[in-house]
């Protein structure tokens, strides 16, 4: 992350210099005062609930990888009645970082070198500097990523009000007997 981006509204920044065997478990669970910034952030009615668990771990010499999930409660607005539609977000979070100075990182994006990377897997690594990476922020973008961009009230649809029965156009005429198929 850049200084200058502002600071996620649940960030927790891991020390990644020196961690455990067996990685080290980070939660985070969002309080009122950062689930109302997370609302106001990503255009939401209200974010009722926001936990993300996850788990850093060493990966290669001196990378490191993120697993874990982030699950959050959520109201958005309708797009077509405003009405308010609540919404689920259970999203696996997953990636993987290299130092900046890492050889691997230089020679598999910069100079040519190779990086296998599984298809189904986590995206190319994101490289950070110092000994700390912000998790919470890493968490947060999985969860801004998980909103439904069109979220619909069940029943509501984007009919043309008063108009029941559209006249087809022309267009949908011609359309309609190249395909083959007969009006209703």
């Amino acid at each position: 992350m850049k200084d200058a981006e502002l600071r996620s509204p649940v960030s927790f920044v891991a020390n990644v210099a020196r961690l455990p065997q067996k990685g080290l478990p980070v939660l985070v669970e969002a309080d009122e005062r950062q689930r109302e910034a997370l609302a106001a952030e990503y255009e939401l009615l209200s974010v009722e609930s926001y936990r993300a668990e996850l788990l850093v771990v060493s990966w290669k010499r001196n990378g490191v990888k993120v697993t874990g999930r982030v699950g959050a409660d959520i109201t958005q607005a309708c797009i077509v009645t405003l009405d308010p539609v609540t919404a689920h977000i259970d999203e696996p979070v997953e990636a993987l970082f290299l130092p900046e100075q890492s050889k691997l990182g230089r020679e598999g994006f910069e100079g040519g070198g190779e990086i296998i990377l599984d298809a189904d897997g986590p995206d190319s690594p994101e490289t950070f500097s110092g000994d700390t990476i912000d998790v919470g922020a890493l968490a947060e973008q999985f969860f801004g990523l998980a909103i439904d961009p069109y979220p619909r009230k069940p029943g509501a649809s984007l009919d043309v009000a008063g108009d029941d029965q559209a006249e087809e156009s022309e267009f949908q005429k011609k359309l309609r007997s190249l395909l083959g198929k007969s009006s209703e």
